[in-house]
């Protein structure tokens, strides 16, 4: 099972203190790193996918931008993360001519078979367990909804939705293709240490 970590700079009081968290945890292990500011300027955003190019790249992780298909082929990122009111990941494959990998977010079985049969390369699927930055979708979808993705569609699957360090063993009986988040390291004191501990109850070879 694998990580993927979601960015919040707002977390974190200055860019340069985000950009050392986030290198923390590439340091600490993950390889999938989804840069997520829709809040940004396009010129700040395209800066900032610049800086977080050449951190993974240093470490040899996978750099997704969240939506935004011009910057991420500006950066040359490895793929982009589609939402529900995205546009659809067959069109972004035709527009990319295969070159990016391509992640939708999905919160429902119907909405995860869609994603597959429009070619995306995986799904994030949530929120599994309440968290802040969700609650906009709903209440939570819970385990036998996820376990229900999981076994159903042929695509991977990254669990995502208040996932934390106490729930991560339960997460890990379903057997999806990893899991997804954003506070769970981020907002830790340590986040190597974290980033860390994750991986070693996930089963990677640390």
């Amino acid at each position: 099972m694998h990580l993927y970590l979601i960015t919040d700079r707002k977390i974190f009081n200055s860019e340069d203190e985000f950009l050392r968290a986030v290198e923390d945890a590439l340091r600490g292990g993950v390889r999938m790193l989804q840069m997520r500011e829709k809040d940004l300027p396009d010129r700040q955003m395209l800066n900032l996918a610049y800086r977080l190019r050449d951190i993974t790249s240093r470490y040899s992780a996978r750099l997704f931008v969240n939506d935004r298909l011009d910057i991420a082929m500006i950066v040359s990122a490895d793929g982009i993360h589609l939402g529900q009111s995205s546009i659809y990941a067959d069109v972004v494959r035709d527009t990319s001519q295969q070159k990016m990998q391509i992640g939708v977010s999905t919160h429902s079985l119907d909405e995860a078979l869609d994603a597959q049969r429009r070619s995306a390369d995986f799904i994030t699927f949530g929120p599994v367990f309440d968290t802040p930055s969700k609650r906009a979708y709903g209440a939570p979808v819970g385990i036998k909804k996820l376990q229900e993705v999981v076994k159903t569609v042929e695509i991977p699957v990254y669990a995502i939705g208040g996932i934390k360090l106490e729930n991560l063993s339960e997460i890990k009986k379903i057997k999806p293709k990893g899991v997804a988040l954003i506070s769970g390291i981020l907002a830790s004191e340590d986040v190597y240490a974290t980033t860390r501990r994750y991986l070693e109850i996930l089963g990677e070879d640390l």
